[in-house]
């Protein structure tokens, strides 16, 4: 239990960390800038409760904002993809799977674990787009800034979850 939990602190602060030191600063042709901190959700087991993950998902996302001044955009996010997370989990395993499946790679498969981030990735960056920009007036901008952040997003969190399978093999 401890230990679990001292696992997703480090992830925690490591993907605060990675956030705010790097990631805020990487704006690819000037729309694109990776999200990656959404990943912690994508850890918790499938038997998770649910005011665990909401009270992680704040937490993390208030960190981020904290850090970035980006003043509770973070937060709302994480916080509505931390409310989505057991539903669609719950969607995405086979019923006979184990009570508390780890989503991975190792643990669904490669496809299943691509369609749950991708999916995942998409909630964070459309909720994460539509509160920091709160108006449509430039919806191609709007548009381009999205969908590159999903991009870079989606892959940020295939490459950790990449990192993480190789090295609990």
């Amino acid at each position: 239990m401890i230990i679990t939990f001292l696992q997703r602190l480090l992830w925690m602060v490591a993907l605060v960390a990675a956030q705010v030191m790097v990631f805020n600063y990487i704006h690819l042709f000037g729309y694109a800038t990776p999200l990656p901190y959404v990943y912690l959700l994508m850890l918790f087991p499938l038997n998770t409760d649910r005011w665990s993950i909401l009270l992680w998902g704040f937490v993390c996302g208030l960190l981020c904002d904290i850090a970035s001044l980006t003043l509770g955009v973070g937060m709302a996010a994480m916080t509505f993809v931390a409310f989505i997370q057991p539903p669609l989990l719950q969607l995405m395993v086979p019923k006979d799977a184990v009570e508390d499946l780890q989503p991975g790679i190792a643990t669904m498969g490669f496809w299943p674990y691509v369609r749950y981030t991708l999916i995942m990735t998409s909630i964070f960056v459309i909720a994460y787009f539509i509160i920091q920009t709160f108006n449509f007036f430039h919806p191609l901008d709007f548009l381009i800034a999205m969908t590159s952040s999903w991009g870079l997003t989606f892959l940020m969190c295939l490459i950790l979850e990449g990192l993480r399978y190789k090295s609990e093999k």
